[in-house]
């Protein structure tokens, strides 16, 4: 014959100010429904899992009742599947905050961030691959298309340390660039003018024909949108790397 399920939680908190519903959760719920045998107990504690998880219930209530289930018998694998099951049924967002509960309890560790990870979710955009042009940079960057029809956008984003060599958007007419910080710090610098900081939310109009550099802060990742303007003729030309000592004196 299986444990008796016997439960006192509702005469510990609220014996003294709801007895009824006391009586009722102790010995109609626990006692009865619970102790009926023509379920097991393991499915009973998947049935109140997928009930608590369809009402949205993401309290304290459901974390017991998956721990009650873990106790008797499901494995991590079943409750993985049984939430994504039910995920298709009642939402989305029910299932990721269940299977934040659910793995806890099932003492799942998450593996740790690296810092390239870390900073991803401090921003909105993708970090993408690798550069292609990372010959033209000292350090590591990485480039992710935004949107390539109409005004093509890219975000850059700079590892610390990271810049590109000294540059110049060149064109017959219109051409240059206009950088938009998203996340990060880093710093914009024209040829013969200082530095200039670069945060989210930072605009800087690059116009054609001028040499400059643009990268993250010696200390700091670094996102920036590109956007290329138009122009007649346009073409990059990469020149020499910034200098080290210049660029170590940044703040």
């Amino acid at each position: 014959m299986a444990e008796k399920i016997v439960q006192t939680a509702g005469r510990e908190q609220l014996g003294s100010f709801a007895p009824e519903f006391a009586h009722l959760n102790d010995d109609v719920l626990f006692g009865e429904v619970w102790n009926e045998e023509a379920i097991d107990v393991k499915t009973k504690c998947i049935i109140t899992v997928v009930s608590l998880m369809a009402s949205g219930i993401t309290d304290s209530s459901l974390n017991y009742h998956l721990q009650n289930a873990k106790n008797h018998g499901v494995t991590k694998e079943e409750i993985a599947a049984i939430i994504t099951h039910a995920t298709m049924y009642v939402g989305w967002p029910k299932g990721w905050a269940v299977f934040r509960l659910a793995k806890e309890i099932w003492n799942e560790e998450t593996p740790a961030l690296n810092e390239k990870e870390k900073y991803q979710n401090t921003i909105f955009f993708p970090i993408g691959e690798p550069n292609p042009y990372g010959q033209f940079f000292v350090g590591q960057s990485y480039l992710a298309p935004v949107a390539k029809e109409q005004v093509p956008v890219f975000n850059v984003t700079f590892e610390p340390g990271c810049r590109n060599n000294w540059h110049i958007h060149k064109a017959k007419s219109g051409g240059g660039q206009m950088l938009i910080g998203v996340g990060g710090r880093g710093y914009y610098q024209e040829w013969g003018k200082e530095p200039v900081e670069i945060l989210p939310g930072t605009v800087i109009n690059i116009p054609a024909n001028v040499k400059h550099w643009h990268g993250a802060a010696p200390d700091s990742w670094f996102s920036h949108l590109a956007f290329e303007v138009e122009g007649e003729e346009t073409a990059a030309e990469w020149l020499e790397p910034v200098d080290d000592a210049a660029y170590e004196a940044l703040k």
